[in-house]
């Protein structure tokens, strides 16, 4: 019985790792919500892998933030040099769709 225990202590401790790993994986990848006090609600995008303003009261809404910066709207923001190279390396990064790996 002893042995049995152990065994499935091992086995529960093993899933829980595994399961921690998954929940943080998503979230790790995306960047710090902008803190501003021109807009109060913060929209993550998935396609660019930024947030854009969702307060339908604030001057800034429907723009786009990246590197410090505002975007009137995605067409502004995907023309950005600087956002093309983090945009490369974000569709690229764990979850993106990419093959791979195992049976990829």
């Amino acid at each position: 019985m002893n042995h049995t225990k152990k065994m499935m202590t091992g086995v529960l401790a093993a899933i829980m790792a595994t399961s921690l790993v998954g929940c943080g994986s998503g979230t790790a990848e995306r960047p710090q919500e902008p803190e501003d006090d021109e807009c109060d609600k913060w929209k993550f995008d998935e396609e660019t892998g930024t947030y854009y303003c969702d307060d339908s009261s604030s001057t800034r809404a429907g723009h786009f933030f990246y590197g410090g910066r505002y975007f009137s709207n995605k067409s502004a923001l995907k023309s950005d040099s600087s956002f093309k190279s983090y945009q490369s390396q974000y569709k690229s990064g764990i979850g993106s769709g990419t093959k791979g790996g195992f049976g990829g």
